[in-house]
């Protein structure tokens, strides 16, 4: 089989042409711009475009397939000429479904969550060597891709990402997977500039749930009013409803409270509590027994950037997290408030993404921050420029998040001299951001303050 990716250097996209270069296809690829990890990860696989950018040329009538990143555009040139030849044109949603499509697929969907679930029963599954393929859109340890395809594996663990499929294709994502076992974390408003209204956003969840057969089953978050009025709509199969795993916490280590036995775990928050249910109900779907389930669950450290941890010594941690909507931000900020009740937690989260940095979604913000003990947000004026956004400022940021003593930069150099120069004995920092806060390495910056004279005093 031959593949060409157009946008080859996307998250995503080049782990699925690493997964099907594993496989044994011929895989070739082009983009306009590729960056760390993606250029690594190609490079050490052989299969990084040789030069930056289009060519129409690399388009040929003996490809079996071209598959399309989110990141091209409708009058891509190659993506054209593919049509000229009338070649078999894919997202990458559609192509891991066409590999899918004789498996049982557990298909993970929600507004948060939906990374550390579909971690979860990709990490027990492998754990209990039950042969799965997978999809999932951050690094776990221990795994060198994140993307696997096989012909010998009868599951498919996926992400269900809501957002759009590809540039000529505007169903979400999750949609295209046809779930077997369908779980949905959560809903809160995301991606204003595709799903304008609330509503709308809903519905596509809705029409998620409502695709999953007659012998599969919809697991879904009962803790969610959102969710649990939404699900009494679901009728076409079984419901299994769940909230958060009983547990308890000492000295700093969370512990699941179960019938086989206290387990610790390696991750924290009341909201890994839930996904752990959500995942273990995911695992007895395919024939996983609780004790075999508790046993692995012990393991999983976690993905990357969800919650993970930095550096920590007796006197001072500090996390990073990929939050960055305002109920990622509420549940993130409370785990860490309960793992660290004797310390003080330093809450500075980025406004990044394209909802984040609407005007009219800011007020959705309102008391997301409001557990922490002191609150910093971040925005970059290029950002929302890039992003071809009207301006925001701080005084919207402000008046949006409703805290007195909320603080706002725009400067990565001027906020990391601020936290530097403070005082961090008992305190906790999270970072939280689906970005960098304009190029700050946040491991180093997090190891700096942990090891400062400042985190001694």
């Amino acid at each position: 089989m031959r593949i060409h990716f157009i946008a080859i250097g996307g998250s995503a996209m080049h782990n699925l042409a690493i997964a099907l270069n594993n496989k044994g296809y011929v895989i070739t690829g082009s983009d306009d711009e590729i960056f760390e990890p993606a250029k690594g990860h190609l490079l050490k696989y052989n299969i990084l475009p040789d030069n930056i950018g289009w060519d129409p040329k690399k388009i040929t009538s003996d490809l079996d397939a071209v598959i399309v990143g989110m990141h091209a555009r409708e009058d891509n040139p190659e993506l054209l000429r593919a049509k000229e030849l009338g070649l078999k044109i894919y997202s990458y949603p559609e192509y891991l479904y066409e590999q899918s499509k004789d498996k049982t697929r557990i298909v993970v969907g929600g507004s948060h969550g939906k990374t550390t679930i579909t971690s979860m029963i990709i990490h027990v599954l492998q754990y209990l060597d039950v042969d799965c393929d997978y999809m999932v859109g951050a690094q776990l340890e221990g795994f060198d891709v994140m993307v696997r395809l096989t012909d010998s594996a009868k599951i498919m663990v996926i992400e269900g990402d809501e957002y759009l499929t590809s540039p000529i294709d505007i169903r979400p994502k999750f949609h295209v997977y046809k779930p077997t076992v369908g779980i949905i974390s959560g809903i809160a408003w995301d991606h204003v500039n595709v799903f304008p209204t609330f509503e709308n956003y809903v519905e596509q969840f809705e029409i998620f749930a409502k695709m999953i057969p007659e012998n599969g089953q919809y697991i879904f978050c009962d803790d969610d009013d959102v969710l649990r009025n939404m699900s009494k709509k679901i009728t076409q199969t079984t419901k299994k409803p769940y909230s958060f795993h009983q547990y308890f916490v000492k000295d700093d280590i969370t512990y699941l409270k179960t019938s086989f036995g206290d387990f610790p775990l390696q991750i924290f928050g009341k909201h890994n509590l839930m996904n752990i249910n959500a995942a273990k109900l995911a695992c007895n779907a395919v024939g996983v027994k609780d004790e075999d389930f508790y046993k692995a669950i012990t393991n999983f450290k976690g993905a990357s950037k969800r919650l993970e941890l930095i550096d920590k010594n007796e006197n001072c941690a500090a996390y990073k997290d990929f939050a960055h909507s305002p109920s990622k931000l509420k549940a993130t900020i409370n785990a860490v408030k309960e793992q660290f009740p004797k310390f003080k937690l330093i809450a500075c989260m980025e406004l990044h993404t394209f909802s984040s940095l609407s005007e009219k979604f800011l007020v959705e913000y309102r008391n997301s921050m409001n557990e922490a003990d002191e609150a910093i947000v971040y925005f970059s004026p290029h950002a929302v420029e890039h992003k071809k956004l009207p301006p925001i400022t701080k005084e919207m940021i402000f008046k949006s998040f409703g805290r007195e003593d909320l603080k706002i930069f725009n400067n990565p150099e001027i906020l990391q001299e601020t936290l530097l120069s403070r005082n961090w004995n008992k305190k906790v920092l999270l970072l939280m951001s689906s970005g960098n806060f304009d190029g700050i390495n946040l491991n180093e910056f997090g190891k700096k303050i942990v090891s400062s004279q400042l985190a001694k005093v």
